[in-house]
């Protein structure tokens, strides 16, 4: 194969991908609807000011340790 087709192909399987997208979440063509906390622009920003009030309490930084499903704590280099 020459790389014309192999460019071609991938360029192909993006437009596909987007066109099912765009029919699928746009369109709806199997139905449904987009629910109002999405279209509701009141509704966000009510929800993103409840978030920006809670107050901010909590221990040292935790990292996940997504292998062993342990978490370890992060301490800093001069303690």
């Amino acid at each position: 194969m020459t790389a014309g087709k192999i460019v071609a192909g991938i360029a192909g399987s993006f437009v596909v991908a987007y066109v099912c997208d765009v029919l699928i979440s746009d369109k709806k063509i199997f139905g449904g609807s987009t629910p109002s906390t999405i279209t509701n622009k009141e509704w966000w920003q009510a929800t993103d000011k409840k978030f920006q009030a809670w107050p901010r309490t909590a221990g040292p930084p935790v990292v996940m340790n997504p292998i062993s499903r342990q978490n370890f704590i992060v301490k800093s280099s001069d303690s």
